[in-house]
């Protein structure tokens, strides 16, 4: 049994800025968002869950997922399609999972992420929040 350290949330709803390519799934009427979640779901990383979600309210701005787990900040990305970005995703999630309050440095954050950076939200049991 996998041990889950992190959540890597993903966005159903989601409709890329790009096309969604017919030949990828068996649907050519697949959101990029569900597209994206599949994808990630056929090969999970150690110690993230994969979670489907319905709209993370960041509609204008592609395909959105979340990075959470407990005690850290979350970190909300987007602009992402499932054609050009899972290596990008499945890295950065990786970083944020082996990362201590989930804060990877920025030089060390996949570039997509540096520049797609939608919210980051502090840890519930942060002081003064």
């Amino acid at each position: 049994m996998t041990l889950h350290t992190a959540d890597l949330l993903v966005c159903t709803t989601c409709r890329s800025a790009a096309p969604v390519n017919p030949l990828a799934t068996p649907d050519p009427e697949l959101r990029a968002g569900a597209e994206l979640a599949a994808a990630l779901l056929q090969d999970p990383p150690e110690g993230l869950r994969i979670i489907p979600v319905e709209c993370l309210s960041n509609c204008a701005r592609g395909c959105t997922i979340a990075l959470r787990k407990p005690g850290a900040w979350t970190y909300v990305y987007g602009n992402l399609t499932p054609e050009v970005h899972l290596p990008d995703i499945i890295e950065g999630a990786r970083k944020y999972r082996d990362a201590d309050a989930g804060l990877v440095p920025w030089r060390e954050r996949p570039e997509h992420f540096r520049k797609n950076c939608i919210a980051r939200i502090p840890p519930l049991e942060a002081p003064n929040v």
